[in-house]
């Protein structure tokens, strides 16, 4: 913290996990969708294969200095960014 090369450095390390663990979450179809800018992270997850209290467990033991916190809503909106996303019900003509 405090060093110009500090965020360089995170940059880094969070791309390495992406490389690896994410990578192999999507492969695996745990995960459907995977978008982060900066340190904000959304992940749509496959509710057949995982959940979220499995995703952050997984998250946190890449490393123990790391914590990440998950927010969950079970509400039909959330805010990511600058945009709000929405769930829908699936229709058909």
């Amino acid at each position: 913290m405090g060093s110009p090369l500090s965020g360089y450095l995170a940059e880094i390390y969070i791309q390495e996990i992406e490389e690896t663990d994410v990578k192999q979450w999507l492969e695996n179809k745990e995960i459907i969708y995977y978008k982060r800018y900066v340190d904000d992270i959304f992940i749509l997850y496959n509710q057949s294969k995982t959940n979220e209290i499995q995703i952050l467990d997984k998250i946190n033991k890449i490393n123990k200095h790391l914590q990440t916190k998950m927010n969950t809503k079970k509400e039909e909106k959330i805010q990511f960014l600058d945009l709000t996303v929405s769930k829908k019900k699936n229709t058909c003509p």
